[in-house]
């Protein structure tokens, strides 16, 4: 590789991760602007799922900056590359069953929710208890969960033309894996953000609960666990995004 190759190489690289740290930044701004919401329940419910759009915008906009330039003619490889090759596989399985108990809860928290006190459908949990009905709010129903369900989607189809884009390109193996580990970062950011606010919005409603015995206990437990992981796992896709050269092993 010739000094100026390695050149722009290194300041692409460079530009690719300002950008990347940009997308991050700006959700954070994003979410704090979302939390000044008169309605408390926004900032969790809202404000994570957009967080996550920005991280992805980040990475998209990333790569349409920061992509190679034409180089000499390369000759064609005999054997297709393909997506599923530079995959990281144990964190996208991860978060593809994240992703499922997410859409598993929000479509839970659709069909259990009803109207809160002023009327407004989608928000609340209304439950009959012994002592009398509870009516727990905030509560993720259609009111929060379709746009967060509509921001998945936008963000899943995102990322999967961005892997498309990046197993096509010419250039090195090492090249194409960490640009591929890091729009698998800022997907898992899009998906276990919202995750933690769901699970995190739910278990605080269960447990305003005075009713529902072994049940409630069952639900909590559950509930904690998906808070717990969500969280661990967006940290660790948001280290992922922000520096996926640490989390590269050269194959054997």
């Amino acid at each position: 590789m010739s000094a100026e190759a390695e050149t722009e190489g290194t300041w692409r690289t460079g530009l690719d991760t300002l950008v990347r740290w940009a997308g991050a930044a700006t959700g954070l701004v994003v979410n704090a602007l979302v939390s000044f919401s008169p309605e408390p329940d926004v900032d969790v419910l809202y404000g994570f799922p957009v967080f996550g759009l920005c991280v992805m915008a980040g990475v998209f906009t990333a790569d349409l900056i920061a992509r190679p330039s034409r180089g000499r003619p390369r000759v064609a490889q005999v054997r297709p590359r393909r997506i599923r090759d530079y995959l990281p596989q144990p964190l996208t399985t991860a978060l593809a069953a994240q992703a499922v108990v997410l859409v598993t809860l929000l479509s839970i928290a659709a069909t259990t929710a009803s109207a809160d006190a002023d009327g407004r459908s989608g928000r609340a949990l209304s439950v009959a208890c012994p002592a009398g009905a509870q009516l727990l709010t905030p509560w993720p129903g259609p009111y929060y969960a379709w746009p967060t369900i509509g921001g998945l989607a936008l963000g899943t189809l995102a990322c999967a033309l961005l892997l498309r884009r990046i197993t096509a390109r010419s250039g090195s193996d090492d090249q194409r894996r960490l640009r591929v580990r890091a729009a698998i970062g800022a997907w898992g950011v899009l998906v276990t953000a919202p995750l933690f606010a769901v699970s995190l919005t739910m278990t605080i409603a269960v447990l305003s609960l005075s009713c529902a015995g072994g049940m409630k206990a069952t639900a909590l437990g559950a509930l904690a666990v998906t808070v717990l992981i969500s969280a661990v796992t967006a940290c660790h896709c948001l280290g992922v995004l922000l520096l996926p050269q640490a989390y590269v092993k050269e194959r054997p």
